[in-house]
């Protein structure tokens, strides 16, 4: 398809409208390509997202269009806003995606949409999309729809045998905030779907251990979006809505996005005051310590304490107001133990954990393990004296890890850094 200046003009308005959704990420599936057909999933990774493993792929982001029925006090593309419009038709993204791919541009599409004449219409078109792209194109890429909230059953179901991942925005950390700012929408309308979603990938799974040629359901699983400080809630209390998604609903991931001021409304943060981006780099940061590193909410955040500290990373925060744990004996304890330790992350504990097998570990086993030694130092003892740090005081070894991190000075073992 040659792109005529008309499909340009669409594609620069629904991907830069598309920005504002951060949930993209693309790991989790692995869609074969068996017959010949165009693209693979689990090929190497115009948008970027990371897989679980760490590889980068790009994908196509847009919205299908950013005509809206809602009036969403936070999002751009609401129904008031005064922003130029534009809708693609079915066959346009079809085409998009099939003409990038071929480029090399992309390995496989993100699309949204806003919600036009209602919910089912508007699913049947995403849904028609990657039909059209799957059955007529066999095309084997990746493929992350956003489910629309009040949609059927039904479309959500065929979107699941289509889409490698589905994502149903819950938008808002609570009900309370969600009727103050979009009080057209429930929600009802996104928990019942994510539950569908959830009991049918559940029974996929079962269904792919006793026949081997069942169809795909949405093989890279669901996640959701919430928007952060465009109303009052605590970390304390988004991380818990999170933790309770996973345990719940088995999603795969959480996206935290901060909210950009679009409007002088009342009801949300004053223009000029966006969210600082480290709030949700520190949430994301929470959100992998519980999904990866075994720890609860509340040995992060508390209803007494409920905001992360927005200088040190949360597993740091932590082992300093736990310092009567430490120091640990690399050499002696446990992998929950070591995935606790402040610059150690979870490949580096497993590294620990096997190579001390076959003998003590020293410093400099440990620096070529990886592990950034200028915070480990301070809560380990290994089979050497070299760069332990006696020190105790919570405080003072904050500021020491704070000056370590902003000084030009670094030690001769030029320790790797590490979020953990």
């Amino acid at each position: 398809m040659l792109m005529n200046e008309r499909v340009i003009e669409k594609l620069g308005i629904l991907a830069d409208a598309a920005k504002y959704d951060v949930s993209c990420s693309s790991s989790g599936s692995n869609r074969k390509n068996e017959k010949k057909g165009l693209g693979n999933s689990s090929g190497m990774g115009i948008c970027h997202a990371y897989t679980e493993d760490g590889r980068c792929v790009s994908l196509l982001k847009i919205l299908l269009t950013n005509h809206c029925i809602y009036d969403c006090a936070y999002c751009v593309s609401r129904k008031s806003n005064d922003v130029k419009r534009a809708a693609f038709t079915v066959q346009e993204v079809v085409d998009l995606t099939i003409n990038f791919y071929r480029r090399n541009y992309i390995e496989g599409l993100f699309l949204s949409s806003g919600i036009f004449t209602n919910a089912d219409y508007t699913m049947e078109r995403l849904v028609l999309i990657a039909r059209k792209l799957r059955t007529e194109h066999n095309f084997h890429g990746y493929i992350h729809l956003k489910a629309i909230p009040g949609a059927s059953e039904e479309l959500v179901r065929q979107a699941g045998l289509y889409a490698d991942r589905l994502s149903m925005n819950v938008e808002m950390p609570t009900e309370k905030s969600l009727q103050l700012l979009a009080p057209d929408k429930r929600r009802s309308d996104m928990l019942q779907p994510m539950l569908y979603l959830k009991k049918a990938i559940v029974e996929n799974r079962e269904e792919k251990k006793l026949f081997r040629h069942a169809p795909l359901f949405a093989p890279a699983g669901q996640s959701t979006q919430m928007v952060i400080g465009a109303t009052p809630e605590s970390d304390w209390q988004i991380l818990h809505i999170a933790d309770q998604f996973y345990k719940k609903l088995q999603l795969k991931r959480v996206y935290y996005s901060g909210y950009v001021p679009i409007s002088n409304d009342n009801r949300l943060p004053a223009i000029g005051t966006p969210v600082p981006m480290v709030r949700e780099n520190r949430l994301y940061q929470a959100d992998w310590l519980i999904r990866f590193y075994d720890f609860e909410v509340q040995e992060l955040v508390s209803a007494a304490d409920p905001l992360l500290d927005m200088e040190i990373d949360p597993k740091l925060a932590w082992a300093l107001r736990n310092t009567g744990m430490f120091p640990i004996d690399i050499n002696k304890a446990d992998l929950f133990l070591i995935k606790r330790i402040p610059g150690i992350g979870i490949q580096t504990a497993n590294k620990i954990v096997s190579a001390r097998r076959f003998r003590k570990l020293t410093w400099e086993h440990l620096k070529k393990l990886g592990i950034a030694i200028n915070r480990a130092r301070y809560f380990i003892t290994c089979n050497s004296l070299d760069f332990e740090r006696k020190e105790h005081d919570p405080s003072k070894i904050r500021q020491m890890i704070l000056s370590d991190s902003t000084s030009k000075y670094r030690p001769n073992f030029s320790p790797q850094i590490s979020l953990f």
